[in-house]
């Protein structure tokens, strides 16, 4: 692929995207060296200049900042597309090298950590405060964690990148290469040609087994709520009938110790009445009896019905969500910290506490790491693009471990999980293999937040992290008038394991928190 400055390098299959060299005179390097003398030449690395391809940009997007040369390239199907120097964090306030995704735009930002100051065209990376902005560059790394680019360049880019384009923050220079493996992801094309009308097919069954089931809930109130006062009635009765049985005891006991004709006359005469009013009181009871049982059945039946269709209506959203979900590019992370994998994917729905959109967090399994012991590195596969026979996919590596193919090599996908995702597999997939586990900043607002934890990480350490919040979601993450069809909700981010994943350190550079699934995270300023 041509573009103004040079040609994209190609070696067999392995095609390096990254950005041409820049060819200097003697005199201009001579000339450059003069400038950047003492310490400034410690502190100041090669100032890349601004370059657009001469295309429109493509999908998918992905972004790369190299720390050790101050710079991002943007990236699409076709190679780079977009370059500028970048500032990122001063000593202390690092910006954290490690693998992120937009979260959040705002076009006109000010911080609310930092005295009101301005940050245009703000893309947000991690909920503590980390974003790609336009700002000052002074020529070296001077923030205090986000990746400052220049106003003209970040008013550019801001309508052409959206919510979950993957960042990747690099300590040195780093580019996808295409890659091929037999472990990534082969989608099906009927598979993916299905997949829109099986949603919709879903989808309509989902809001149908919702009408029932909420139908079902009100009938089972309804004959719960006529059923409400049996007990007190019956027990009325029950009280009545034991009073009835008292006095015609009593009476029997006068009968029985009359001693005279006028004595004995007037027992009868109450033994009688209390007889009656006994016989009444048992006839009361029965016929009550027998009117609320009826009604007792009416509220184990419908109550019985009713759990039968949320059951019902369970599966259905839960077929309806997944097929909803095939739509969209699936992520995968495998750390090796933690022996798990997780899945994402976005499901458009806004935030319930504001900000950001809601990711689906359904997915998450064991997984087997042959060698466990053994770094694997930080590997970021993507599908760039569909091919005759399914994706074109690139790697970026940015971590000291195994080669990206030896990564691949050493894991084992659990056949369920790829039944259910890689058959829709589309453009702007990937598959991340990491080393560490993922930070306490990726939640159900954010797609991964992995953070390399034998580089500095003074931005992280030095913002508040985020706070778990309490949980909105119900049990079925449907319920309470926000079942996805027709209510206002959409959230599967359900509590599993209220526990810490258990993680394998190695040596770190700073100091951050783990995620942990049980806890969805809420919104902080910077």
């Amino acid at each position: 692929m041509k573009d103004q400055l040079t040609t994209a390098q190609s070696n067999g299959a392995m095609r390096r995207w990254g950005p041409p060299g820049i060819v200097m005179t003697f005199a201009a390097a001579a000339a450059l060296a003069a400038l950047t003398t003492g310490a400034m030449a410690a502190k100041q690395p090669r100032q890349t200049v601004e370059a657009v391809a001469p295309r429109e940009a493509g999908e998918p997007m992905m972004a790369v900042v190299s720390i050790k040369s101050q710079q991002v390239t943007f990236y699409d199907a076709e190679g780079w597309i977009l370059r500028a120097p970048v500032s990122t964090g001063t000593t202390g306030r690092e910006t954290p090298a490690g693998v992120f995704a937009v979260i959040e735009k705002d076009k006109d930002h000010h911080s609310s950590m930092y005295d009101d100051a301005w940050m245009p065209n703000m893309q947000r990376i991690t909920w503590n405060g980390i974003a790609l902005h336009g700002g000052p560059l002074p020529g070296y790394a001077a923030s205090h964690g986000c990746v400052r680019m220049p106003f003209g360049f970040a008013e550019n880019l801001f309508d052409k990148t959206n919510i979950g384009m993957r960042v990747i923050i690099s300590p040195n220079d780093a580019a996808p290469i295409d890659f091929s493996h037999p472990s990534l992801f082969v989608p099906s094309k009927e598979a993916i040609a299905a997949a829109p009308s099986r949603a919709q097919k879903l989808s309509v069954e989902a809001e149908e087994a919702t009408r029932v089931a909420d139908e079902a809930k009100k009938a089972a109130a309804a004959a719960a709520k006529e059923a409400q006062s049996l007990p007190a009635t019956l027990r009325k009765l029950e009280q009545q009938k034991a009073r009835a049985d008292a006095e015609n005891a009593y009476a029997d006991k006068l009968v029985a110790n009359a001693k005279t004709d006028q004595a004995k006359a007037k027992a009868d005469e109450l033994k009688q009445k209390a007889a009656t009013k006994a016989a009444d009181a048992a006839t009361q009871l029965d016929a009550a009896k027998t009117a609320a049982q009826p009604k007792r059945d009416a509220v184990a039946a419908t109550k019985d019905a009713a759990k039968a269709a949320a059951t019902k209506k369970a599966d259905a959203v839960k077929a309806a969500t997944d097929a909803k979900l095939a739509l969209e590019p699936v992520s995968v992370y495998i750390s090796r910290a933690t022996q798990k994998l997780y899945v994402r994917r976005n499901t458009h729905k806004p935030a319930p506490d504001g900000g950001g959109e809601v990711f689906d967090t359904s997915i998450e399994v064991p997984v087997t790491i042959r060698n466990p012991d053994q770094p694997l590195g930080t590997h970021i596969f993507t599908a760039m693009a569909k091919t005759d026979t399914g994706l074109r996919w690139s790697v970026v590596s940015i971590d000291e471990g195994d080669t990206a193919k030896n990564a691949l090599d050493r894991i084992t996908f659990p056949q369920e999980v790829l039944d259910r995702i890689a058959p829709t597999a589309l453009p702007r997939s990937s598959i991340i293999i990491s080393d560490e586990p993922l930070s306490a900043e990726t939640n159900y607002r954010t797609e991964f937040v992995a953070v390399l934890n034998n580089q500095p990480q003074g931005g992280f350490i030095t913002r508040r992290p985020t706070a778990p919040p309490m949980a909105v979601a119900s049990d079925d993450g449907w319920d309470n008038g926000g079942n996805g069809f027709g209510g206002n909700g959409f959230f599967f981010f359900g509590q599993r394991d209220p526990n810490p994943q258990p993680v394998q350190r190695r040596q770190r550079g700073g100091q951050y928190q783990y995620y942990q699934p049980a806890q969805p995270m809420q919104r902080s300023f910077w």
